[in-house]
Protein backbone atom coordinates (compact mmCIF):
# COMPACT_ATOMS: atom_id res chain seq x y z
CA UNK A 1 0.00 0.00 0.00
CA UNK A 2 2.83 2.41 0.91
CA UNK A 3 4.69 1.52 -2.31
CA UNK A 4 1.55 2.22 -4.38
CA UNK A 5 1.09 5.58 -2.64
CA UNK A 6 4.71 6.56 -3.32
CA UNK A 7 4.40 5.59 -6.99
CA UNK A 8 1.23 7.64 -7.36
CA UNK A 9 2.81 10.55 -5.52
CA UNK A 10 5.89 10.43 -7.78
CA UNK A 11 3.69 10.30 -10.88
CA UNK A 12 1.67 13.28 -9.66
CA UNK A 13 4.85 15.24 -8.83
CA UNK A 14 6.35 14.49 -12.25
CA UNK A 15 3.14 15.52 -13.95
CA UNK A 16 3.02 18.76 -11.90
CA UNK A 17 6.66 19.54 -12.76
CA UNK A 18 5.96 18.98 -16.45
CA UNK A 19 2.89 21.22 -16.26
CA UNK A 20 4.87 23.98 -14.55
CA UNK A 21 7.65 23.64 -17.14
CA UNK A 22 5.11 23.86 -19.97
CA UNK A 23 3.43 26.92 -18.42
CA UNK A 24 6.77 28.69 -17.91
CA UNK A 25 7.74 27.83 -21.47
CA UNK A 26 4.46 29.17 -22.89
CA UNK A 27 4.78 32.38 -20.84
CA UNK A 28 8.36 32.85 -22.03
CA UNK A 29 7.43 32.27 -25.66
CA UNK A 30 4.50 34.68 -25.41
CA UNK A 31 6.68 37.24 -23.65
CA UNK A 32 9.38 37.01 -26.30
CA UNK A 33 6.72 37.23 -29.01
CA UNK A 34 5.24 40.40 -27.50
CA UNK A 35 8.72 41.88 -27.06
CA UNK A 36 9.63 41.17 -30.69
CA UNK A 37 6.27 42.56 -31.87
CA UNK A 38 6.79 45.79 -29.96
CA UNK A 39 10.30 46.16 -31.43
CA UNK A 40 8.77 46.80 -34.86
CA UNK A 41 9.52 50.22 -36.31
CA UNK A 42 5.83 51.17 -36.40
CA UNK A 43 5.80 51.65 -32.62
CA UNK A 44 8.42 54.38 -32.87
CA UNK A 45 10.78 55.28 -30.05
CA UNK A 46 10.69 57.08 -26.73
CA UNK A 47 12.72 60.29 -26.35
CA UNK A 48 16.33 59.98 -25.18
CA UNK A 49 19.46 62.13 -24.64
CA UNK A 50 19.09 65.86 -25.42
CA UNK A 51 15.41 65.52 -26.33
CA UNK A 52 14.66 63.80 -23.02
CA UNK A 53 16.68 66.47 -21.16
CA UNK A 54 14.51 69.16 -22.70
CA UNK A 55 11.34 67.23 -21.84
CA UNK A 56 12.40 66.82 -18.23
CA UNK A 57 12.71 70.61 -17.94
CA UNK A 58 9.13 71.16 -19.14
CA UNK A 59 6.65 72.39 -16.54
CA UNK A 60 4.14 70.03 -18.16
CA UNK A 61 6.28 66.93 -17.43
CA UNK A 62 6.03 65.40 -13.95
CA UNK A 63 6.72 61.98 -12.45
CA UNK A 64 8.02 60.55 -15.71
CA UNK A 65 5.21 61.64 -18.04
CA UNK A 66 3.46 64.68 -19.49
CA UNK A 67 0.40 65.88 -17.58
CA UNK A 68 -2.78 67.73 -18.53
CA UNK A 69 -3.62 71.11 -17.03
CA UNK A 70 -6.45 69.46 -15.06
CA UNK A 71 -6.32 66.02 -13.47
CA UNK A 72 -7.29 63.60 -16.25
CA UNK A 73 -7.80 59.87 -16.09
CA UNK A 74 -8.08 58.22 -19.50
CA UNK A 75 -10.89 56.00 -18.23
CA UNK A 76 -13.54 58.07 -16.47
CA UNK A 77 -14.02 57.53 -12.77
CA UNK A 78 -17.36 55.77 -13.28
CA UNK A 79 -16.12 53.59 -16.15
CA UNK A 80 -14.29 50.27 -16.40
CA UNK A 81 -12.47 48.29 -19.05
CA UNK A 82 -14.99 45.48 -18.62
CA UNK A 83 -17.80 47.89 -19.49
CA UNK A 84 -15.80 49.05 -22.52
CA UNK A 85 -15.42 45.44 -23.71
CA UNK A 86 -19.16 44.83 -23.30
CA UNK A 87 -19.99 47.95 -25.30
CA UNK A 88 -17.63 46.95 -28.09
CA UNK A 89 -19.32 43.58 -28.31
CA UNK A 90 -22.69 45.32 -28.75
CA UNK A 91 -21.92 48.10 -31.20
CA UNK A 92 -24.82 49.51 -33.23
CA UNK A 93 -25.06 48.20 -36.79
CA UNK A 94 -24.60 51.71 -38.15
CA UNK A 95 -21.25 52.24 -36.43
CA UNK A 96 -19.97 52.02 -40.00
CA UNK A 97 -21.75 53.55 -43.03
CA UNK A 98 -24.17 51.39 -44.98
CA UNK A 99 -22.63 52.46 -48.28
CA UNK A 100 -19.58 54.21 -49.71
CA UNK A 101 -19.15 57.80 -48.54
CA UNK A 102 -19.45 60.50 -51.19
CA UNK A 103 -16.36 62.57 -51.96
CA UNK A 104 -15.04 65.27 -54.26
CA UNK A 105 -11.94 64.74 -56.39
CA UNK A 106 -9.90 67.93 -56.13
CA UNK A 107 -6.59 68.22 -57.98
CA UNK A 108 -4.50 69.26 -54.99
CA UNK A 109 -1.40 69.89 -57.07
CA UNK A 110 -3.24 72.50 -59.16
CA UNK A 111 -5.29 73.97 -56.32
CA UNK A 112 -5.37 77.77 -56.39
CA UNK A 113 -5.65 79.46 -53.01
CA UNK A 114 -5.60 83.25 -52.97
CA UNK A 115 -7.52 82.82 -49.72
CA UNK A 116 -6.71 80.07 -47.18
CA UNK A 117 -8.31 76.88 -48.48
CA UNK A 118 -8.89 73.67 -46.50
CA UNK A 119 -9.38 70.22 -47.99
CA UNK A 120 -10.44 67.49 -45.56
CA UNK A 121 -9.46 63.82 -46.03
CA UNK A 122 -11.69 62.38 -43.30
CA UNK A 123 -10.97 62.02 -39.59
CA UNK A 124 -8.30 64.57 -38.56
CA UNK A 125 -6.28 64.73 -41.79
CA UNK A 126 -6.53 67.86 -43.91
CA UNK A 127 -4.56 70.15 -46.21
CA UNK A 128 -4.43 73.92 -45.80
CA UNK A 129 -3.19 75.90 -48.75
CA UNK A 130 -2.72 79.66 -48.53
CA UNK A 131 -1.23 81.36 -51.58
CA UNK A 132 1.82 79.19 -52.32
CA UNK A 133 2.16 77.51 -48.91
CA UNK A 134 0.99 73.90 -48.45
CA UNK A 135 0.31 72.72 -44.89
CA UNK A 136 -0.68 69.14 -44.00
CA UNK A 137 -2.13 68.12 -40.63
CA UNK A 138 -2.06 64.63 -39.06
CA UNK A 139 -2.01 62.70 -42.36
CA UNK A 140 -3.27 59.09 -42.38
CA UNK A 141 -3.34 57.69 -45.92
CA UNK A 142 -2.49 54.02 -45.29
CA UNK A 143 -6.14 52.94 -44.96
CA UNK A 144 -5.80 51.91 -41.31
CA UNK A 145 -5.43 53.53 -37.88
CA UNK A 146 -3.78 50.61 -36.12
CA UNK A 147 -0.34 49.00 -35.77
CA UNK A 148 -1.96 45.94 -37.38
CA UNK A 149 -3.18 47.06 -40.80
CA UNK A 150 -6.09 44.58 -40.85
CA UNK A 151 -7.73 46.44 -37.96
CA UNK A 152 -9.45 49.87 -37.77
CA UNK A 153 -9.89 50.10 -41.53
CA UNK A 154 -11.05 53.30 -43.21
CA UNK A 155 -14.70 53.46 -44.29
CA UNK A 156 -15.38 52.86 -47.97
CA UNK A 157 -15.05 56.17 -49.77
CA UNK A 158 -13.14 57.78 -46.89
CA UNK A 159 -9.76 56.71 -48.20
CA UNK A 160 -9.90 58.02 -51.77
CA UNK A 161 -6.88 60.31 -51.34
CA UNK A 162 -3.39 58.83 -51.23
CA UNK A 163 0.11 60.23 -50.76
CA UNK A 164 0.51 60.34 -54.54
CA UNK A 165 -2.30 62.95 -54.66
CA UNK A 166 -0.56 65.26 -52.19
CA UNK A 167 1.57 68.19 -53.45
CA UNK A 168 4.94 69.22 -52.04
CA UNK A 169 4.42 70.12 -48.37
CA UNK A 170 6.02 73.14 -46.74
CA UNK A 171 4.79 72.37 -43.23
CA UNK A 172 3.50 69.10 -41.76
CA UNK A 173 1.86 69.26 -38.32
CA UNK A 174 1.57 66.30 -35.93
CA UNK A 175 -0.62 66.97 -32.90
CA UNK A 176 0.29 63.76 -31.04
CA UNK A 177 1.49 60.21 -31.59
CA UNK A 178 -1.69 58.08 -31.67
CA UNK A 179 -2.14 55.86 -34.73
CA UNK A 180 -5.10 57.81 -36.10
CA UNK A 181 -2.92 60.95 -36.21
CA UNK A 182 0.64 59.71 -36.67
CA UNK A 183 0.73 57.00 -39.32
CA UNK A 184 4.03 55.20 -39.84
CA UNK A 185 3.41 54.13 -43.45
CA UNK A 186 2.21 57.58 -44.46
CA UNK A 187 5.20 59.29 -42.88
CA UNK A 188 7.66 57.01 -44.67
CA UNK A 189 5.99 57.63 -48.02
CA UNK A 190 5.41 61.34 -47.69
CA UNK A 191 8.68 62.36 -46.00
CA UNK A 192 10.51 63.19 -49.27
CA UNK A 193 7.77 65.74 -50.06
CA UNK A 194 7.99 67.53 -46.69
CA UNK A 195 10.26 70.50 -46.01
CA UNK A 196 9.59 70.73 -42.26
CA UNK A 197 7.72 68.81 -39.54
CA UNK A 198 6.09 70.82 -36.72
CA UNK A 199 5.26 68.48 -33.85
CA UNK A 200 4.46 68.22 -30.16
CA UNK A 201 7.45 67.86 -27.86
CA UNK A 202 8.82 64.30 -27.93
CA UNK A 203 7.09 63.23 -31.16
CA UNK A 204 10.33 63.95 -33.00
CA UNK A 205 11.79 60.79 -31.43
CA UNK A 206 9.42 58.69 -33.55
CA UNK A 207 10.30 60.62 -36.69
CA UNK A 208 14.04 60.29 -36.18
CA UNK A 209 13.60 56.57 -35.47
CA UNK A 210 11.94 56.37 -38.90
CA UNK A 211 14.78 58.14 -40.66
CA UNK A 212 13.66 61.78 -40.64
CA UNK A 213 16.60 64.14 -40.20
CA UNK A 214 16.56 66.17 -36.98
CA UNK A 215 17.08 69.41 -38.92
CA UNK A 216 13.63 68.90 -40.50
CA UNK A 217 11.85 68.65 -37.12
CA UNK A 218 10.59 71.52 -34.94
CA UNK A 219 9.19 70.47 -31.55
CA UNK A 220 6.87 72.53 -29.36
CA UNK A 221 6.03 72.63 -25.69
CA UNK A 222 2.76 74.36 -24.85
CA UNK A 223 2.77 78.14 -25.44
CA UNK A 224 6.01 78.04 -27.43
CA UNK A 225 5.99 80.17 -30.57
CA UNK A 226 7.85 79.98 -33.87
CA UNK A 227 7.90 82.73 -36.47
CA UNK A 228 8.21 80.94 -39.81
CA UNK A 229 8.05 84.07 -41.98
CA UNK A 230 6.53 87.55 -42.01
CA UNK A 231 3.20 85.95 -42.92
CA UNK A 232 3.29 82.69 -40.91
CA UNK A 233 3.40 82.31 -37.14
CA UNK A 234 2.79 79.15 -35.04
CA UNK A 235 2.02 78.72 -31.34
CA UNK A 236 1.52 75.35 -29.67
CA UNK A 237 -1.37 75.43 -27.21
CA UNK A 238 -2.75 72.95 -24.65
CA UNK A 239 -5.10 70.06 -25.25
CA UNK A 240 -6.61 67.58 -22.79
CA UNK A 241 -5.58 64.15 -24.00
CA UNK A 242 -2.72 61.63 -23.67
CA UNK A 243 -0.09 59.93 -25.82
CA UNK A 244 1.55 56.55 -26.38
CA UNK A 245 1.91 53.94 -29.12
CA UNK A 246 2.58 50.87 -26.96
CA UNK A 247 2.10 50.28 -23.23
CA UNK A 248 3.75 53.45 -21.92
CA UNK A 249 1.87 56.74 -21.90
CA UNK A 250 2.83 60.37 -21.66
CA UNK A 251 6.38 60.18 -23.02
CA UNK A 252 5.54 62.73 -25.71
CA UNK A 253 3.20 65.72 -25.58
CA UNK A 254 -0.21 66.29 -27.21
CA UNK A 255 -1.07 69.75 -28.52
CA UNK A 256 -3.38 72.04 -30.38
CA UNK A 257 -1.91 74.81 -32.55
CA UNK A 258 -2.67 78.42 -33.36
CA UNK A 259 -1.72 79.11 -36.97
CA UNK A 260 -1.53 82.70 -38.16
CA UNK A 261 -1.14 82.84 -41.94
CA UNK A 262 -1.58 85.62 -44.47
CA UNK A 263 -3.66 87.71 -42.08
CA UNK A 264 -5.93 84.85 -40.93
CA UNK A 265 -6.06 82.95 -37.63
CA UNK A 266 -6.77 79.22 -37.72
CA UNK A 267 -7.10 76.90 -34.71
CA UNK A 268 -5.88 73.33 -35.25
CA UNK A 269 -7.54 71.41 -32.45
CA UNK A 270 -5.90 67.98 -32.39
CA UNK A 271 -7.61 65.69 -29.84
CA UNK A 272 -8.95 67.08 -26.59
CA UNK A 273 -11.51 66.69 -23.88
CA UNK A 274 -13.38 69.80 -22.80
CA UNK A 275 -11.64 72.01 -20.25
CA UNK A 276 -10.76 75.62 -19.41
CA UNK A 277 -7.89 75.79 -21.91
CA UNK A 278 -10.29 76.53 -24.78
CA UNK A 279 -11.44 79.74 -23.09
CA UNK A 280 -7.86 80.76 -22.28
CA UNK A 281 -6.78 80.22 -25.90
CA UNK A 282 -9.80 82.18 -27.12
CA UNK A 283 -9.02 85.08 -24.81
CA UNK A 284 -5.34 85.14 -25.76
CA UNK A 285 -5.54 84.50 -29.52
CA UNK A 286 -9.17 84.86 -30.59
CA UNK A 287 -11.30 85.56 -32.42
CA UNK A 288 -10.41 82.86 -34.95
CA UNK A 289 -11.46 82.84 -38.57
CA UNK A 290 -11.98 79.07 -38.38
CA UNK A 291 -11.44 76.33 -35.78
CA UNK A 292 -11.01 72.68 -36.72
CA UNK A 293 -12.22 70.74 -33.70
CA UNK A 294 -12.63 67.05 -33.02
CA UNK A 295 -16.20 65.82 -33.06
CA UNK A 296 -16.39 62.06 -32.88
CA UNK A 297 -14.97 58.91 -31.27
CA UNK A 298 -16.38 59.98 -27.91
CA UNK A 299 -17.81 57.91 -25.07
CA UNK A 300 -18.75 58.68 -21.48
CA UNK A 301 -16.22 56.01 -20.50
CA UNK A 302 -13.39 58.23 -21.84
CA UNK A 303 -15.18 61.55 -21.56
CA UNK A 304 -12.11 63.32 -20.11
CA UNK A 305 -10.09 62.99 -23.31
CA UNK A 306 -12.66 63.47 -26.11
CA UNK A 307 -15.37 66.12 -26.30
CA UNK A 308 -19.01 65.20 -26.69
CA UNK A 309 -20.60 67.03 -29.67
CA UNK A 310 -22.32 69.49 -27.34
CA UNK A 311 -18.91 70.27 -25.82
CA UNK A 312 -17.38 70.73 -29.27
CA UNK A 313 -19.93 73.51 -29.74
CA UNK A 314 -18.98 75.01 -26.34
CA UNK A 315 -15.29 74.84 -27.23
CA UNK A 316 -15.97 76.72 -30.47
CA UNK A 317 -17.75 79.43 -28.48
CA UNK A 318 -14.90 79.61 -25.96
CA UNK A 319 -12.42 80.02 -28.82
CA UNK A 320 -14.48 82.89 -30.26
CA UNK A 321 -14.29 81.38 -33.71
CA UNK A 322 -16.37 82.67 -36.61
CA UNK A 323 -16.52 79.26 -38.29
CA UNK A 324 -16.37 75.72 -36.90
CA UNK A 325 -15.25 72.81 -39.05
CA UNK A 326 -15.80 69.49 -37.23
CA UNK A 327 -13.22 66.76 -37.84
CA UNK A 328 -12.23 63.44 -36.20
CA UNK A 329 -15.20 61.64 -37.73
CA UNK A 330 -16.35 59.90 -40.96
CA UNK A 331 -13.31 57.70 -41.52
CA UNK A 332 -12.66 55.24 -38.68
CA UNK A 333 -14.81 53.28 -36.25
CA UNK A 334 -13.06 54.02 -32.93
CA UNK A 335 -16.06 54.38 -30.61
CA UNK A 336 -19.53 52.97 -29.92
CA UNK A 337 -21.77 55.60 -31.51
CA UNK A 338 -23.35 55.59 -34.96
CA UNK A 339 -20.89 56.85 -37.56
CA UNK A 340 -22.91 60.01 -38.33
CA UNK A 341 -24.22 60.69 -34.82
CA UNK A 342 -21.47 63.25 -34.03
CA UNK A 343 -22.45 65.68 -36.78
CA UNK A 344 -26.18 65.34 -36.03
CA UNK A 345 -25.66 66.09 -32.33
CA UNK A 346 -23.33 69.01 -33.05
CA UNK A 347 -25.76 70.66 -35.47
CA UNK A 348 -28.59 70.17 -32.97
CA UNK A 349 -26.52 71.80 -30.21
CA UNK A 350 -25.80 74.85 -32.38
CA UNK A 351 -29.22 75.04 -34.06
CA UNK A 352 -30.29 78.29 -32.36
CA UNK A 353 -26.93 80.07 -32.61
CA UNK A 354 -26.77 82.34 -35.64
CA UNK A 355 -23.38 83.74 -34.59
CA UNK A 356 -21.50 80.52 -35.37
CA UNK A 357 -21.21 79.13 -38.87
CA UNK A 358 -20.58 75.37 -39.15
CA UNK A 359 -19.12 74.06 -42.38
CA UNK A 360 -19.53 70.39 -43.28
CA UNK A 361 -17.59 69.62 -46.46
CA UNK A 362 -17.46 66.23 -48.10
CA UNK A 363 -14.08 64.57 -48.16
CA UNK A 364 -12.05 66.45 -50.78
CA UNK A 365 -14.46 69.41 -51.03
CA UNK A 366 -12.58 72.73 -50.60
CA UNK A 367 -13.47 75.17 -47.83
CA UNK A 368 -12.35 78.70 -48.76
CA UNK A 369 -12.19 81.24 -45.95
CA UNK A 370 -14.47 84.23 -46.42
CA UNK A 371 -15.82 82.69 -49.62
CA UNK A 372 -17.04 79.08 -49.61
CA UNK A 373 -18.34 77.11 -46.63
CA UNK A 374 -19.99 73.84 -47.82
CA UNK A 375 -22.97 72.82 -45.69
CA UNK A 376 -24.79 70.00 -47.46
CA UNK A 377 -26.02 67.11 -45.30
CA UNK A 378 -24.20 64.51 -47.37
CA UNK A 379 -24.18 62.01 -44.48
CA UNK A 380 -27.93 61.50 -44.64
CA UNK A 381 -28.47 58.17 -46.40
Amino acid sequence: MKLEFRLRNNINMNFLKKMITWIIGIVLVLGIGVWLFLKQAIFGANPTESRLERIEKSINYKDGSFQNLSYTSVMSESGSYWEMIKQNLNKPKDATPSKELPSVRTDLKKLEADLPTIVWFGHSSYLIKSKNTNILIDPVFSGSASPISAFVKAFKGADVYKVADIPEIDMLFLSHDHYDHLDYKTILEIAPKVKKFYVSLGVGAHLEHWGISSDKIVEFDWWENVVVSNEINITATPARHFSGRAFTRGKSLWSSFVLKIDGYKIFLGGDSGYDTHFKKIGEQFGPFDIALLENGQYNLLWHNIHTLPEETYLAAKDLKTKVLMPVHWAKFDLAIHSWNEPIKRLLAAAANDDSLKITTPMIGEPVVLDKNYPSSKWWEF
